[in-house]
């Protein structure tokens, strides 16, 4: 599974087409006030009943009755998300069909794999984040490790010896991971589950040193008492759990940050005055209150940020995760 990584033109240039799908679009003509005409769907690579999916079916929600006609969430998951991207592909390009995108796809997969079932300048318009949230570092309740330090010492004392585990090669739990290797000059083992609740139960068992997780993903297991937060990996503490310390704050890298974030993107042709209102009423609906408790729930925060700054955002997660993939010498066919 483990390979030399090799990119090509085509490859390296995936993230930088995707970036012009943030630019603002002009203002939404009178002429075409009535769209949409027909119902819309929000194609999702996630299942049902997680933190993506239920902030995507509150959007829809809203967008349903702010347009007057339906808008459904189609869940589409496994294949590290390409089932779903296929299906958009073949969709409409007048803005009623839209896609929900983690960050892997856009800022991944293009320095993971060698060939990809889509080009992020040809077949996406991405509008605009959803979300984001910050990783915590999470530990059996048992754990010896009482901050990040201690574990790292450990990890350097032991090579190989500890290891920690996702779902799937080059998702961010895997990667924000084998990021933490990078930074401390450690080594240690990846270990794939095939459901996310096998995974935190693992780490909840002693079978994994630790884990990344999220509040929605973790979080139940925490209040459980089975599994600890040892640390949260972001700038700053969470609200709720101000008794987490940050990364840095526990003995870690300085500048170590695992980003969870989901974008909203259309098909390329997509008239621009549609781009617009979609764009509008999205971020409208993400300012409801039931939203807001959505995010708290799950760890998620508002990003509101200005074109110019997601298409920043966007080229440094690209850089970040590129690095982290050839460092580890991950390449996947």
């Amino acid at each position: 599974m483990t390979q030399k990584l090799t990119m090509s033109r085509r490859q390296a240039a995936f993230a930088l087409g995707a970036i012009a799908a943030a630019v603002a679009a002009p203002s939404f003509a009178q002429g075409d006030a009535k769209w949409p005409t027909k119902s819309s769907r929000i194609i999702n690579p996630f299942p049902v009943g997680g933190g993506p999916d239920g902030v995507s079916r509150l959007v829809a929600d809203k967008l349903g009755r702010a347009w007057g006609q339906p808008v459904v969430v189609e869940n589409r998951p496994g294949g590290n998300g390409f089932i779903a991207i296929e299906a958009f592909k073949r969709g409409a390009a007048d803005g009623t069909d839209m896609i929900q995108l983690d960050n892997v796809h856009i800022a991944a997969y293009p320095h993971l794999f060698k060939k990809l079932p889509y080009d992020l300048s040809k077949d996406f318009n991405i509008l605009m984040p959803l979300f984001r949230n910050f990783f915590f570092v999470c530990v059996p309740v048992n754990s010896p490790y009482k901050t990040i330090g201690d574990l790292i010492a450990d990890a350097k004392a032991n090579p190989g010896k500890l290891n920690y585990g996702s779902w799937s090669v080059g998702n961010p739990v895997h990667l924000g991971s084998a990021l933490l290797e990078n930074q401390t000059g450690t080594k240690m083992e990846h270990v794939i589950y095939k459901e996310t609740s096998q995974l935190y139960q693992g780490v909840a068992n002693g079978e994994l040193t630790f884990a990344l997780g999220s509040l929605g993903t973790a979080g139940p297991l925490v209040r459980g008492g089975k599994l600890r937060f040892l640390a949260v990996a972001g700038p700053k503490r969470i609200a709720g759990f101000e008794n987490v310390p940050t990364v840095s704050e526990s003995g870690g890298p300085k500048d170590y940050a695992v980003i969870g974030w989901n974008a909203l993107a259309v098909r390329p042709g997509t008239p621009a005055a549609v781009v617009e209102k979609i764009h509008a009423d999205v971020r409208q609906a993400l300012t409801g209150q039931d939203v807001k408790d959505k995010f708290t729930a799950f760890g998620y925060e508002s990003y509101n940020p200005t074109p110019a700054e997601f298409k920043q955002f966007m080229a440094d997660e690209s850089k970040r995760f590129g690095e982290v993939i050839k460092k580890a010498g991950l390449a996947l066919d």
